[in-house]
């Protein structure tokens, strides 16, 4: 079991920065991690993914160039860098861990998930 804690967010203007957390209980460095993101009355989609040591990483192509997904396996968290937002960036943005080696951007291949974190980027 992995309890996943994300935070980091909040309201931003558009063309503003955050950063996202995502603190682990245990050993991160055992799993995969991915980023997803869901707004009211759609369905959760990726954004992002980072191999267990980071060196690969994968992103929506909405988000390329403007995203950066990180991990620190020494504090347990992993980050998620969003430059540039716009207004459709508005979601509450999760983190999610799996075990195994490969990236994926399939919801229903990450065993746990964080409580999310709310992201409003105003025009």
């Amino acid at each position: 079991q992995v309890q996943l804690v994300e935070s980091g967010g909040g309201l931003v203007q558009a063309g503003g920065s955050l950063r996202l957390s995502c603190a682990a209980s245990r050993t991160f460095s055992l799993y995969v991690m991915g980023w997803f993101r869901q707004t009211p009355g759609k369905e959760r989609e990726f954004v992002a993914a980072i191999s267990r040591f980071g060196t690969n990483t994968g992103y929506v192509d909405s988000v390329k160039g403007r995203f950066t997904i990180s991990r620190d396996n020494a504090k347990n968290t992993g980050y998620l860098r969003m430059n540039i937002l716009k207004p459709e960036d508005t979601a509450v943005y999760y983190c999610a861990v799996r075990a195994g080696t490969a990236l994926s951007r399939t919801m229903s291949e990450y065993n746990y998930w964080g409580q999310g974190t709310q992201v409003t980027v105003s025009s």
